[in-house]
């Protein structure tokens, strides 16, 4: 077969010698489970009843949690991608690319804590990407109508016609000039091309000066004059007021003749920042990209779009066309709606103590989501179809010849039924050639109307309907029914800017299906998991992708409380999502969600209940050491025998979700202790936020994490930040600490005898206090002493379970003094 006629990626099923093993061992773990809880409740502790029945359904939520979350890995792969069998196909020498258009959207809000510096980065590695320079876009959502942010973009544009034309000449990576110039590569070893080596070095002072210019920017917009921003020709900013200004659009690149250095064309840069009004709910940040959405479909409406943050540049120049690999497959590729790349970071201490890299839900979550349905969420670095996400559904697979109904048994439709049915197909047949020439219409009276030409009621009847599901622009319902994308040819550039102008208005999305059925739905903080859950219900499918050098990169918080406030968010989306009507649990039934995807999206919501078990359990140790009593019975032989095959059926099934993930145990283990730290804080204030948020309409406002600028390695890591997220934590760890004393001072007292018993106590303790290590650390900081507020907490909790263990009094029984015989004869 021709090469350019073979498929442009194929799936690799991870080995039967890996998953066979691993699949037989998730067997063996719910049978062992099954003897674990019948042993469990069938020998209660009845000294200590209250804390044997509150470690059993502990655990019982726990072996819950844990189905969820393990049978979605049940078909684990990984994908290979074919670039040369791409650019076979669709770039043919001497004619046009082929290769379908991307509109790339990058979001900012606050370039105080989203340094300009890092979204000029981002949007360099955009203009220098591998790919057809006509087929890029360039978006940039400055939702915060900082004038900072426009000034920043427009230095961008400028050293972007010398950064540009660099990179592609010597096919350099990253594109990034920031974290280009940042690696440590000997450039003189090898015979390097001594050209290059000048023209690195002249780059490099560019950029520097390019550095100089941008950070004098930020100094300058740190001190806001009493009577607002000016800009160059004396006119007021219209973005002075955040929340209420008018809609803003400049093209900085792409038009009116701007070339790079070398004459040649350049990719389009945009920057849009939405209209903002009292009294009027902006949806945050799903507003802005559904704002972007809307903006490029009617500037260049490309058929795919691209999601990054401000932080997240492109990694690997050929990210796109890894992407185009599944979107553009003559075979499956209709039927994608959206190629999701792992998140990488840069930044990351060694150790990577708070576990910010989170590999195991990148590298061994997503591979099991892949051989389902695909990746559950629409994040950062992802590549959608923007047919997919204007509501409409996937195509369907063609019934055989003959067929009628969906009925598996052939013979279902050959029954006496059967005549009516096809006439009532015949009857939807013409219905639908009807609808579809309506439409055809329609779009041909749209078009017209963009010259301003006055079309019948009768005629514009068909554009009512599309009105009602995307708003009165005629033009943007013009570029839903291109599939392929492209904008009218007939329409002036200054007649689409007052449209996109018009699309970005606070009451565009007033009675439509905007954040409801179509674009980035409304309802949850994390509305990349409700979008993606939404797409997955019309049928589509999507697709994880892990090229070998990084797609994406970007920066993550690093440190304590940074990282628990961003886990806190995620978690409050969550909980969003469960107490709304599209709650997995009961939403989207008889569509196309398989059952293992549904599986991982309800695990996906439900995560954040498991802090109040979670918590629990962390809590019994501790009473247990205090009181003497423990949440097991004296074990038998049987018993043990059923502990030791659960915990080496745990051990068993984490190392061959490392092997066949090729995940670092050390890796592993910071998710496993995450688990614990973020679960005993962020997760149980998202819950409790987000029964505050639903039941009382108590709103809470997010503020936007902070971006590592270039201010020294790790500098923020040892910083402490106090917040109330560290209270739980701190409190489980001190009545730990505090039990493990108590409980080895009375062994020490009361002699050998006691240790055996002490010994399951303390290793339930101490298996709390390694999880909650990384916290430990990251309270202690980098300090001479202790800060005061921790002091006091201390010496208030250890003051108060101090009195609560004298007042219990476990050490003498409860039914007064026990008189012994002694033997002797006093008489």
């Amino acid at each position: 077969m021709d090469e350019g006629r073979q498929p442009l990626s194929r799936k690799l099923p991870i080995s039967s010698s890996k998953i066979s093993p691993y699949r037989l061992v998730i067997i063996l773990r719910l049978v062992i489970l099954g003897l674990f809880f019948h042993y469990r409740i069938l020998h209660p502790v009845n000294d200590a009843y209250g804390l044997w029945l509150t470690s059993v359904i502990c655990e019982i939520w726990f072996a819950a949690s844990w189905i969820l979350d393990q049978f979605p890995k049940w078909y684990p792969i990984e994908r290979e991608t074919y670039l040369d069998r791409l650019s076979l196909r669709y770039e043919k020498e001497g004619k046009p690319s082929e290769l379908a258009s991307v509109d790339i959207f990058v979001s900012t809000v606050d370039p105080m804590k989203e340094p300009p510096l890092i979204t000029a980065n981002t949007v360099l590695s955009i203009l220098a990407v591998d790919y057809p320079i006509e087929k890029v876009a360039c978006y940039v959502s400055d939702d915060g109508a900082a004038m900072l942010t426009f000034e920043a973009l427009s230095e961008t544009s400028e050293f972007a016609r010398k950064w540009v034309p660099f990179c592609k000449r010597f096919s350099i990576e990253p594109r990034a000039p920031e974290w280009y110039f940042a690696q440590r590569v000997d450039y003189l070893k090898d015979k390097v091309d001594p050209a290059f080596i000048r023209e690195r070095r002249a780059m490099k002072r560019e950029y520097e000066e390019f550095k100089v210019r941008i950070n004098g920017l930020v100094a300058t917009a740190k001190k806001v004059p009493e009577d607002g921003w000016t800009m160059q020709d004396g006119t007021p900013w219209p973005g002075n007021n955040v929340r209420d200004h008018p809609g803003m659009i400049q093209v900085f690149l792409g038009h009116n003749g701007v070339h790079d250095v070398e004459g040649n064309e350049l990719p389009r840069l945009v920057y849009v920042s939405r209209e903002k009004r009292p009294g009027f709910d902006h949806h945050k940040k799903a507003g802005a990209m559904n704002s972007l959405v809307r903006v490029s479909a009617i500037i260049t409406n490309a058929p795919y779009m691209l999601n990054v943050d401000c932080d997240h540049y492109i990694n690997n120049s050929k990210a796109l066309r890894e992407a185009m690999c599944f979107m553009m497959d003559p075979t499956s590729g209709k039927k994608i709606c959206y190629v999701q790349f792992p998140q990488r970071f840069d930044g990351i201490d060694r150790h990577d103590r708070y576990s910010n890299r989170n590999v195991v839900f990148f590298d061994i979550n997503m591979k099991g989501l892949d051989g389902i349905q695909g990746p559950i969420y629409v994040g950062t670095g992802c590549v959608f179809r923007r047919q997919a996400l204007y509501g409409y559904d996937a195509p369907m697979k063609k019934k055989p010849p003959g067929r009628t109904c969906n009925c598996l048994p052939k013979w279902c439709c050959c029954c006496c039924r059967s005549k009516k049915k096809n006439k009532k197909s015949k009857s939807n047949e013409k219905k639908k050639s009807k609808d579809a020439s309506k439409q055809i219409h329609a779009l041909e009276n749209i078009e017209e109307g963009i010259e301003g030409i006055d079309n019948e009621k009768s005629a514009l009847m068909p554009q009512i309907k599309f009105e009602k599901k995307f708003g009165q622009s005629s033009v943007f319902i013009a570029s839903t029914l291109m599939e392929d994308g492209g904008v009218p040819k007939r329409a002036s550039s200054a007649s689409l800017l007052k449209e996109a102008i018009h699309v970005i208005s606070c009451g565009y999305e007033d009675k439509t299906e905007w954040g409801k059925e179509i674009g980035w739905i409304y309802g949850s903080v994390t509305e990349d998991i409700l979008t993606g859950f939404k797409m997955h219900c019309h049928g589509w499918r999507s697709v994880y992708c892990m090229p070998k050098r990084p797609a994406f990169k970007g920066s993550a918080p690093i440190n304590l409380s940074d990282r628990l406030h961003q886990v806190l968010r995620w978690a409050l989306g969550s909980v969003e999502i469960l107490l709304s009507r599209h709650c997995p649990i009961w939403y989207g039934y008889g569509c196309g969600l398989k059952w293992l995807e549904r599986f991982s999206y309800i695990n996906s919501i439900v995560y954040p209940l498991t802090s109040i078990p979670l918590i629990a359990y962390c809590t019994l140790p501790a009473v247990c050491l205090l009181t003497g009593k423990f949440i097991v019975p004296e074990i038998s032989n049987y018993a043990s025998i059923i502990f030791m095959a659960l915990f080496i059926s745990i051990a068993a099934t984490g190392i061959l979700e490392m092997q066949w993930g090729h995940v670092g145990i050390h890796d592993w283990w910071r998710n496993e202790q995450f688990w614990v730290i973020g679960g005993a804080s962020a997760h149980l204030f998202a819950l409790f936020q987000g029964l505050l948020k639903v039941l009382a309409g108590v709103n809470t406002n997010f503020t936007v994490t902070s971006k590592a600028a270039d201010d020294g390695e790790f500098s923020d890591l040892y910083l402490f930040k106090w917040t109330s997220l560290l209270i739980p934590p701190m409190t489980l760890l001190i009545i730990n600490i505090i039990g493990v004393v108590v409980g080895i001072s009375d062994a020490i007292n009361n002699g050998y005898e006691t240790w055996g018993p002490l010994f399951g106590r303390l290793f339930f303790a101490l298996w709390v206090i390694v999880h909650l290590y990384p916290f430990l650390k990251g309270w202690l900081g980098k300090q001479d002493r202790l800060p005061t507020i921790i002091v006091v907490w201390s010496i208030l909790l250890a003051s108060v379970l101090t009195l609560l263990w004298v007042r219990i009094n476990p050490f003498v029984s409860k039914g007064g003094i026990v008189l012994e015989v002694c033997g002797l004869d006093c008489s």
